[in-house]
């Protein structure tokens, strides 16, 4: 969870500062905002799956 919030955060900033700054954001922006956060937090997720399967079948 932490790690998809500070990346999240990161490529939020990165694609959004201006928008954030400006406060101009669409709902389109908003939705794609989302995912932004979302992403990380499956891909973190997924890995932490994975590694723990890997880890119980070695055994």
């Amino acid at each position: 969870m932490r790690v998809a919030l500070v990346v999240g955060l990161l490529l939020a900033l990165i694609n959004y500062g201006d928008k954030l700054i400006d406060m101009s954001l669409t709902s389109r922006d908003l939705l794609k905002l989302l995912l932004t956060f979302l992403v990380p937090y499956g891909v973190s997720t997924w890995s932490a799956v994975q590694a723990i399967r890997s880890s119980s079948a070695a055994r």
